[in-house]
């Protein structure tokens, strides 16, 4: 599996969204990224 092709802004600022380390986010499957942001949204509403 590649790492997620984000630029290092991007990757800086969901990190820090996530609460997860920037190294644990770049590693992580795009599906479980793409589920945490989808959580991360309904919390906002």
């Amino acid at each position: 599996m590649k790492p997620l092709q984000l630029s290092p802004e991007t990757a800086v600022k969901l990190a820090e969204k996530l609460n997860v380390p920037l190294e644990q986010l770049m590693h992580m499957p795009q599906h479980i990224l793409i589920q945490k942001l989808m959580e991360l949204e309904n919390e906002n509403k």
